[in-house]
């Protein structure tokens, strides 16, 4: 009985950990850039279209943003493609004008962008974040995540109602009458 506690509680804290997980990839992001540049790459399935890797099926062209940080100088390529009316649901239908913005701040070598995204940078399987928003700022500051905020204290406050429900309901299931 106790091995089955042990599989149960594993299992809970591997579901927490895959919810979290895709949490934190879906929800949104902001970074303080520096705009250095802007690209369209031809990409399918497998990628983008080179030497190494043909076209064999539907492609599509993909905006690419170039940044760097204006505090540590590292570089970050973002992605910048519609989701349209699919998952995640962004409702983005303008990466146009948003490539025509990082194009207009990447002329001024001075002018700092707010970008918010969603996604990781995983270099080793050509994984960029996609970017919802862009629009110039001032300031190096990160705005507070009042979205995420708000999200993750009403799905804790739902959780937590459901895990009182639930306990009310066994305690009362098991309670023996009084006859």
């Amino acid at each position: 009985m106790k091995w089955l506690k042990g599989i149960i509680l594993g299992t809970a804290l591997l579901a927490v950990g895959a919810v979290a997980l895709g949490l934190f990839y879906f929800l949104p992001q902001h970074d303080v850039v520096m705009v250095t540049g802007v690209e369209v790459k031809r990409v399918d399935h497998n990628g983008v279209i080179n030497a190494e890797n043909p076209a064999d099926g539907p492609t599509r062209d993909v905006y690419f943003i170039n940044t760097e940080s204006p505090d540590t100088k590292n570089v970050m390529v973002y992605r910048n493609e519609d989701t349209g009316w699919s998952f995640p649901w962004y409702f983005k239908f303008d990466s146009a004008d948003i490539q025509a913005k990082a194009q207009g701040y990447s002329r001024d070598p001075e002018q700092l962008a707010l970008i918010r995204y969603y996604g990781w940078r995983i270099k080793i399987l050509s994984v960029f974040p996609n970017i919802t928003a862009i629009e110039s700022t001032n300031s190096r500051a990160e705005p507070f995540p009042w979205f995420n905020t708000l999200f993750l204290s009403f799905l804790a406050l739902g959780l937590i109602f459901i895990a009182v429900f639930v306990k009310r309901r066994l305690k009362h299931r098991h309670q023996v009458p009084a006859s």
